[in-house]
């Protein structure tokens, strides 16, 4: 309908146009400088630099036009109507346009894209609304993005803009939940690798839906699907897509997040986190997921459980930093007042069943690698004890478990393997610099730091030393102490 036009004095209106073309192109400027820094087009010109020359011919041809800025009543009215709305066109575009992929942290990069966004996984394709961008955007969704030889496990995406000369593909499915796009290819297989890289980034990513969001899962492994089934079910209410076998379907989002987000090795910052999430709401989920019990590292409040042992696990390991003396660990141990447990889990582990079997532990101690990512199991209050071979792998240790320790409510200590306490000693002279400059072997790159400190070596703790170790340990639990009962 069009509004209502009346025709003032002629004074007047001469003053009201010459304001309104001023401000028009001022706000044109403004536009066109907004527009230089956040929306370039490197694929060539867009839809909004289009309209852009089409509102700036308006106005040209409307100043000149006018002359003197006496413009004539029906005219007049219409000139300025197609002005303002294509002025108010291209504002709206530059309003809702913005980088669809972002770096988010040194290891992650993240796409996201809502209102009509169309998924071709088998395609490994998402296609978005060109108002939304008019870039191509590659990227591949694992969060590990400068480790070449993870990557080569991991497909490339691409996000793409629907084009005017082809109409984008029909939807042949339809949701009202926002998707998560995301690989297990990488390093998966590595317990360490699978929570770091993907399991605690995808709790920072999805948590905030509560369950009401799709997952879209490339270069998927069933067996690692079926391993981590119960926490995948703690994020999200909708059975899993396996992008790698989804055949041409086209599945329409009214949101989509490509990649995951990375805060720090087994970590999450509150402060990055979408409500304040942390470790202890991760950590909650675990224990939801596998029926944890345990809530901190203390007796039961049973009267006759009151001077339960505390219970002490050693993580075994098979092939190598393997414990020689474990035997000998486990009987001065128990000669402390520690009730004993031994295991030694592999990729084939039911992990539900060992994650309550460390949730009953007060103390873990074990060797660096990645069995020791069952810390995320422990109660509040427990003690992890590493074992750090020697070999100048404290910069190791730190980085991947002792850092993220407190953030999980632990205690932790660690045990440094000294040269007689390492096989080491047995394959190598005692000048070699092996032993005297750890850091030339660092230096010649991961793999042969690697082959000489970790592939190769054994070890066998004095047990006098570890006895202080452990006794230190149970310094910070509350078991053995006297209490009264009512």
């Amino acid at each position: 309908m069009k509004p209502h036009r009346s025709f003032p004095r002629p004074e007047p209106r001469r003053t009201g146009n010459g304001f309104i073309i001023a401000s028009m192109l001022l706000s044109v400027c403004i536009l066109s400088l907004i527009k230089a820094r956040y929306c370039s087009a490197p694929y060539g010109k867009s839809r909004e630099s289009s309209e852009l020359e089409i509102t700036m011919g308006a106005i040209r041809m409307l100043a000149a036009k006018s002359g003197d800025l006496a413009l004539k009543g029906r005219e007049d009215g219409e000139d300025n109507r197609l002005v303002l709305e294509a002025v108010s066109r291209d504002k709206a575009a530059m309003e809702v346009k913005k980088p669809v992929c972002i770096e988010t942290s040194r290891r992650s990069d993240v796409c996201e894209a809502e209102g009509d966004v169309r998924v071709r996984a088998s395609a490994q394709t998402i296609f978005v609304d060109p108002f939304l961008t008019s870039q191509e955007w590659k990227m591949k969704p694992y969060a590990r993005k400068h480790d070449q030889p993870a990557l080569a496990h991991v497909k490339e995406w691409t996000i793409r803009p629907f084009t005017e000369q082809e109409a984008p593909p029909s939807c042949t499915e339809n949701y009202t939940v926002p998707a998560v796009v995301f690989s297990v290819g990488g390093y998966t297989g590595n317990l360490f690798h699978d929570f770091t890289d993907v399991i605690v980034p995808l709790f920072i990513t999805s948590t905030r839906f509560h369950g009401e969001v799709q997952f879209v899962i490339a270069d998927a492994k069933p067996w690692w699907l079926s391993k981590f089934s119960l926490l995948l079910k703690q994020l999200s209410k909708y059975e899993i897509i396996d992008a790698d076998n989804d055949r041409d379907a086209v599945r329409c989002f009214p949101r989509v997040i490509a990649g995951l987000d990375f805060h720090k090795e087994l970590g999450v910052d509150p402060a990055k986190a979408p409500s304040g999430y942390s470790m202890t709401d991760f950590k909650e989920m675990l224990r939801r997921a596998y029926g944890l019990e345990r809530t901190r590292a203390e007796p039961s409040g049973d009267r006759w459980d009151v001077r339960r042992k505390p219970r002490l696990l050693i993580i075994s390991r098979r092939s190598s930093r393997v414990f020689l003396n474990e035997r000998g660990m486990s009987d001065m141990a128990m000669s402390l007042g520690f009730d004993v447990r031994i295991a030694d889990p592999d990729v084939t582990t039911d992990l539900g069943k060992f994650a309550r079997l460390v949730n009953s532990a007060d103390v873990m101690i074990g060797v660096y690698g990645a069995g020791l990512t069952n810390i995320v199991f422990l109660p509040a209050g427990a003690v992890f004890i590493q074992v750090v071979p020697m070999g100048n792998l404290e910069w190791l240790a730190r980085d991947t478990f002792e850092k993220p320790s407190p953030d999980m409510q632990i205690k932790y200590m660690d045990y440094r393997i000294q040269a007689d306490e390492s096989t080491l000693s047995d394959q190598y002279q005692k000048d070699h610099p092996v032993f005297t400059d750890p850091q030339s072997i660092h230096k010649k790159g991961w793999s042969e730091l690697s082959r000489v400190y970790l592939e190769n070596q054994d070890v066998k703790p004095h047990l006098g030393r570890l006895r202080i170790t452990l006794l230190e340990a149970l310094k910070f639990l509350p078991h053995g102490r006297k209490t009264t009962t009512q």
